[in-house]
C-alpha cells in the first residue's frame, strides 16, 4: 500500500460578541458541517510549499468558512493522524491555532469549499461533542485550556 505524508494546518475560531445573531453570554466555536461525508469538522487544509503553518491555517480557515478577518491568538500544537483512504495509507501532521474573528467581514469562498462546507456556530460546551474525529475533539480541549489562559478571561 502506498504511503502519503503531508502537513496540514487549521483554525479553531472562538467568538463571543462580534456576531449579532449569537447570544453574547456564551463563547462559540466555528465548525464545518460536511453533509456529503456526514462529518462535522474543524477548518484545515494542506500547507502549500513555501507557506508557514500560520499562513496556511489562516488561508484555509478563511477559504472554508468565508470569514476573512481572522487573527491567531495561540498555537495549539500538532498531532499525527494515520488513516487509510482509497487504497493508500496517509500520515498527516495536523497543526491547529486558536483564532479570533476581528470582524464579521465575509470573503467569497472558492466554489468547491462553498459547496462542501456549511458553517456552524456551536456553544463551546457542546462543540467538541459535535466533531466527527477524536483528534479534532482533543484540539478543542486544548483550545478551551488556551482560552482560559488568555489575558482578560
Amino acid at each position: 500500500m502506498k504511503t502519503i505524508r503531508y502537513k496540514s494546518a487549521g483554525g479553531i475560531v472562538a467568538q463571543r460578541d462580534l456576531l449579532p445573531h449569537l447570544p453574547e453570554a456564551e463563547t462559540y466555536l466555528l465548525l464545518l458541517d460536511r453533509p456529503g461525508r456526514a462529518e462535522v469538522r474543524l477548518p484545515k487544509g494542506h500547507i502549500d510549499p513555501g507557506e508557514s503553518a500560520e499562513e496556511a491555517a489562516l488561508r484555509e480557515t478563511s477559504e472554508e468558512t468565508g470569514f476573512g478577518d481572522l487573527r491567531i491568538v495561540a498555537d495549539l500544537g500538532h498531532r499525527t493522524v494515520e488513516f487509510d483512504y482509497k487504497g493508500a495509507h496517509y500520515i498527516r501532521e495536523e497543526r491547529y491555532f486558536l483564532m479570533e474573528l476581528l470582524s464579521p467581514r465575509q470573503i467569497i469562498r472558492p466554489p468547491k469549499d462553498a459547496k462542501q462546507f456549511q458553517v456552524l456556530w456551536e456553544p463551546l460546551a457542546r462543540a467538541g461533542d459535535r466533531l466527527t474525529f477524536e483528534t479534532e475533539r482533543l484540539f478543542v480541549k486544548d483550545a478551551v485550556t488556551a482560552l482560559r489562559e488568555l489575558p482578560g478571561s
